[in-house]
């Protein structure tokens, strides 16, 4: 095997079979979790104090698959361990699904190359442990460099991984050969032991992705105040609590200042979940520095805290023996180690025209860099570049490609702060962009109305190159968004940013013909605003303030709850000339079967090709409708033919 890959547990669910051993019982002295301590359900967060920041988290990163993967064992892991509370409905479907296994017979595992792992050669193999309670575990010991103990949790958690959690630490220990050969070298030069890194094993599976209920990012579960304390960088552009390096850095200067002032690795770990204030406290309190005497006192530790440290021993036990435990290698479908070449980014680029340079998928640059919040590297320069990972042995092909790819093919950006009444449709014409392009450079996969001041990256066309310089690589990324499932509204069915939430003017309504014209009345309801009655009626929000002689001003005195206003549906012109950018709907004439025509005024940074992805025609189409020749002088302000008259 190759230097550093290390092998490891890791638990699957298989069905019972006539080989399979039973499970080994429960050693005297484990005890029924009761029904106060189902905090267990949660998952584990890295510093208890959370700040106010960590609300404004974007809620896409709570939405990934390793997430909800994460939370589903951690909602099993409580239902096994506490068999007295009722469980939810998430808990039930949970065990549905995977079911309580009997660990097979299994084969001795050789161990590893890697010294920290390797069993001494004088030592034999130990056998299958079928009795936990009577068994030795100071055998093991020797092959620590952190404490280990058999307590009754610790049976408990390695019962656990042996049945219901078998399957997602199999993937984790498939994962952990990847992230492992990086991380303990780390721990190990700010002096910390190198098993410490169980502890990210089991905050997150090693999943650089993992996101908690809790705000909690990255392979090592920081939350955003304490990232930030130990030096991880977090804006618009990046998450420094992602990058694996970078926080197992930042994961070892914690927990050595933990051990430093509370004494113990297990205090430190326990304060690694919880906060050390808490664990301080209750060691003066209980005169001891003794972390099970401390998680055996009422009215102290929170459930989750108390089963960290027997977790996390369990984990290391099982990794550094797992056949004595019942796991075979036949399990392990290992990932290769992390290796990378490191190229200095001096302007914010687009992923894909990097990995284009270097000759590799955009994925493999995607997860080389999972700091990345966007689909291009920040803003850089000669004189404070951005350091970028590429796959090994690509970093010579990057550099020879880069410079040869033309201003066509590239894009620059922009970064909006979203106003109110903002959409997504309105935001990409007014920088002549895309709206595909824009969900996709921010890693969203839709949008049907803004979060008011969040901040988007706009891409845009190349400033070299004249105007359809860009249109190269604005299609391109708009048929990647396309294939990635990206998925953009109508714009009428867009919702503005800042509109209240709820259904859209649920008042009630009068219809009656007046003078040859329908007339709707209609009452004003709590929450109903100009645009949301408009929308409501397909009518525009300036011709609704002229059908009731109502200024800017006057228009917030006629909201009130019960007052009416006169709605001309059928009526409506539905023409905005004044403003450029905006489509002037035209009614068609009878002699063309119902089928209308609309017309756009061209404006400022716009260019035929984003106009014809927003409506979904060719740049063919608008030149024949136009009948235009000559793309590189259209005046601002021309109408144009965007449907097919």
């Amino acid at each position: 095997m190759p230097p550093f890959s290390l092998l490891f547990l890791v638990l699957a669910s298989v069905p019972p079979s006539q080989d399979a051993l039973p499970m080994p019982p429960p050693p005297p002295g484990m005890r029924v979790l009761g029904a106060d301590e189902k905090r267990l359900l949660v998952g584990s967060t890295t510093g208890l104090e959370a700040t106010s920041e960590e609300d404004q988290e974007e809620a896409d990163e709570a939405d990934t698959e390793e997430s909800a993967e994460l939370e589903e064992l951690r909602a099993l892991e409580g239902a096994t361990l506490d068999p007295g509370a009722k469980p939810n409905a998430e808990v039930l479907q949970s065990l549905r699904r995977l079911g309580l296994a009997n660990p097979l017979r299994l084969r001795m595992l050789d161990v590893l190359e890697e010294p920290t792992f390797r069993e001494d050669e004088a030592e034999s193999e130990l056998a299958l442990i079928t009795d936990l309670a009577n068994f030795d575990v100071s055998r093991l010991q020797s092959r620590y460099d952190i404490p280990v103990e058999m307590q009754p949790l610790v049976a408990q958690y390695i019962q656990f991984f042996q049945g219901p959690g078998r399957k997602w630490f199999r993937k984790w220990v498939g994962r952990s050969t990847r992230y492992m050969p990086i991380m303990q070298p780390i721990l190990e030069a700010n002096g910390l032991p190198r098993d410490t890194v169980y502890l990210a094993m089991i905050e997150s599976g090693f999943s650089p992705s993992a996101y908690s209920w809790a705000h909690a990012a990255g392979p090592w579960q920081f939350i955003s105040s304490t990232g930030k304390q130990y030096g991880l960088h977090q804006d618009f552009w990046v998450d420094e609590r992602k990058d694996p390096l970078k926080a197992t850095v930042a994961a070892s200067r914690y927990l050595k200042d933990l051990h430093k002032e509370l004494g113990h690795w297990y205090l430190a770990w326990a304060g690694y979940n919880t906060g050390s204030g808490r664990v301080r406290r209750l060691m003066e309190r209980l005169d001891t520095r003794d972390f099970w005497t401390i998680a055996a006192a009422e009215k102290g530790l929170a459930t989750e805290t108390k089963h960290y440290v027997p977790k996390l021993i369990a984990a290391a036990l099982i990794s550094k023996t797992p056949t004595a435990f019942g796991f075979s290698e036949k399990e392990f479908e290992y990932e290769p180690a992390l290796t990378f070449d490191e190229v200095k980014i001096t302007d914010a680029t687009d992923l894909d025209v990097i990995a284009r340079a270097a000759g590799v998928d955009v994925k493999d640059v995607q997860e080389l860099n999972p700091e990345l919040r966007r689909w291009c590297t920040p803003p850089a320069s000669a004189k404070n570049p951005y350091t970028l990972r590429l796959p090994k042995g690509t970093a010579e092909r990057f550099a020879e490609n880069i410079s040869q790819i033309p201003a066509k093919e590239r894009l620059t950006f922009r970064v909006h702060k979203v106003k109110r009444g903002d959409t997504l449709s309105q935001i990409a014409l007014i920088y002549g962009s895309a709206p595909e392009a824009i969900l996709q450079m921010n890693r969203l996969k839709s949008a049907k109305t803004l979060k008011l001041n969040a901040e988007l990256v706009i891409p845009v066309q190349a400033a070299r190159g004249g105007k359809d310089a860009g249109e190269g690589a604005l299609a391109r990324k708009v048929a990647q968004a396309r294939r990635s499932g990206v998925t953009v509204l109508r714009p009428e069915d867009e919702v503005p940013a800042g509109t209240p939430r709820g259904p859209v003017a649920t008042g009630p309504i009068k219809t009656e013909t007046i003078n040859g014209r329908k007339r709707v009345t209609y009452g004003v309801q709590t929450g109903d605003s100009l645009w949301a009655i408009a929308q409501r009626f397909q009518v525009d929000a300036d011709e609704l303030r002229k059908w009731n002689n109502l200024s800017a001003r006057a228009a917030k005195k006629a909201l009130k709850v019960g007052s009416l206003l006169y709605v001309f549906p059928d009526n409506a012109p539905k023409q905005v000339e004044e403003r450029a950018g905006t489509v002037i709907a035209q009614r068609a004439p009878a002699s063309n079967a119902g089928r209308p025509s609309a017309t756009h005024q061209l404006a400022a940074g716009e260019s035929l090709w984003s106009i014809a992805q927003r409506y979904g025609v060719s740049v063919d189409d608008i030149k024949r409708w136009n009948n235009i020749k000559d793309t590189t002088r259209l005046p601002i302000g021309l109408r144009l033919t965007v449907k097919a008259p």
